[in-house]
């Protein structure tokens, strides 16, 4: 769909902010000051962490590749910190110690499913030939290495990295959105779905439905480590401002163990909305570099798309509205069905065959359903307040973030604003004042710092 016609069905689905207002009574609407998080963080410089990958790398047993071997990086497409100073610190220091790495894509699906659409997600994140010095081989090729015990899945991997001496996946450690288990969205994952291309999405993500990715991601990586020549991943763990604060090398005997841990470590860190019971959330972009459903599932407390898998017990939010797509996120609107309401701009700027296509692989279709469309922010807040009961815009607890994982500094309002002056990992930055509009659109800027 092009984008002419993109803004033309936006057009048609999008309700005037004249009908919410007549619809609603025009409500009276709240004021929103600024609150902060108080995090205390301890992040590795940017111009230190090629150092910090390089002597991660010394972790893993490399002993047991010949002299001059091929080494397979798995690279994903998501919108690590630091990604391409780390990859370059793997593969400078393999270069120096005599190996020859070179990259390739472990991202699924992504990408379109082609091996030019997967280089040019590594592009975008700055991971070139030219960027990185090495060779980078990006092709959907696959080849079947076994099968599950049990259910006979099979397992397949990307073609290039397993004929490679020795396979090294570098990924961030962090809380999935599907699912909870021992071992979430990390150097597993990698491995099973990353590196199993478009056809071990595919079957993964077909599979968890009936057996989740909590039994599959384990049990298959074991058969991975046994079968291929994996030497070791490189974990990263960021902190609450997405910085870069702990790069590890993590080797196979250690593998599931070792990521349990690194998980543990990342949801104590993850940002998260600083109240537990929310009238109304506004998030002002959604994304896939956000997060793989666009909106983080474990930020707002729901997965309405994930079959068989409980939603998190935190945090309970009434309404949601969603004001527009991330620009990285290319049209990519997966997890938008999670939003109660949207602005105009989300269909306007919809890529609808990228989106379904992610949804099929991922087995998530509710999570690309269509929410009411509004014209205006000033509609969308209307619309979010007249369909909880009565509110009183004095009580009403509401707060506006630039997305799920910007939540340093949050728009809040006068009650939550009391709230924050008790807390100590709070603190009022902006008194609440009327929130000002131009021509229905919110005239405040998103908050990144």
């Amino acid at each position: 769909m092009g984008q002419d016609q993109a803004s033309e069905v936006a057009d048609q689905l999008s309700v005037p902010e004249a009908m919410i207002k007549k619809a609603c009574d025009d409500p009276a609407l709240p004021e929103l000051g600024i609150i902060e998080q108080v995090w205390n963080t301890d992040s590795i410089p940017s111009s230190e962490t090629a150092e910090a990958a390089a002597k991660a790398v010394d972790s893993l047993p490399l002993e047991t590749v010949p002299a001059g071997g091929e080494i397979a990086l798995g690279v994903g497409s998501r919108g690590i910190a630091n990604l391409a100073s780390l990859v370059s610190g793997v593969v400078t220091h393999l270069q120096d110690r005599g190996y020859e790495p070179f990259i390739f894509p472990a991202m699924g699906s992504h990408g379109g499913a082609t091996d030019d659409g997967q280089r040019k997600k590594l592009a975008e994140l700055d991971i070139t030939e030219a960027t990185i010095g090495c060779e980078i081989r990006s092709s959907m090729n696959v080849v079947e290495i076994g099968q599950t015990t049990d259910r006979e899945i099979p397992v397949v991997a990307d073609a290039n990295a397993a004929s490679a001496d020795a396979i090294i996946p570098i990924n961030r450690v962090k809380p999935h959105t599907d699912f909870d288990g021992t071992v979430e969205s990390g150097l597993s994952k990698m491995l099973v779905i990353g590196m199993g291309k478009q056809r071990g999405a595919q079957i993964a993500h077909q599979w968890a439905v009936d057996w989740s990715l909590r039994n599959m991601i384990p049990e298959i990586t074991e058969q991975l480590l046994a079968k291929l020549p994996v030497v070791g991943g490189i974990a990263i763990v960021e902190d609450q401002h997405d910085d870069t604060m702990l790069v590890e090398g993590v080797p196979p005997s250690d593998f599931l163990d070792r990521e349990a841990e690194l998980l543990e470590l990342a949801y104590d860190v993850m940002p998260k909305l600083p109240f537990n019971d929310l009238d109304v959330v506004v998030l002002d972009k959604q994304g896939k570099e956000i997060s793989g459903q666009g909106l983080d599932t474990n930020v707002i407390g729901r997965r309405p798309f994930a079959i068989n898998e409980p939603e998190p017990d935190q945090p309970d939010i009434k309404r949601i509205y969603v004001r527009g797509l991330t620009q990285k996120t290319h049209g990519n609107a997966m997890g938008m069905g999670s939003a109660d309401i949207v602005h105009e701009n989300v269909p306007a700027d919809l890529e609808a065959t990228t989106t379904l296509i992610n949804a099929l692989t991922a087995s998530t279709i509710r999570g690309v359903k269509l929410p009411p469309v509004v014209e205006t922010d000033r509609a969308g807040i209307i619309a979010a307040f007249s369909t909880i009961g009565v509110v009183d815009p004095n009580t009403v607890r509401m707060l506006r973030a630039t997305d799920t994982m910007h939540l340093h500094r949050l728009y809040a309002s006068p009650a939550l604003i009391a709230e924050a002056r008790d807390r100590t990992d709070l603190r009022v930055v902006e008194e609440a004042s009327p929130i000002m509009f131009d021509d229905g659109q919110f005239t405040a800027p998103s908050l990144r710092h």
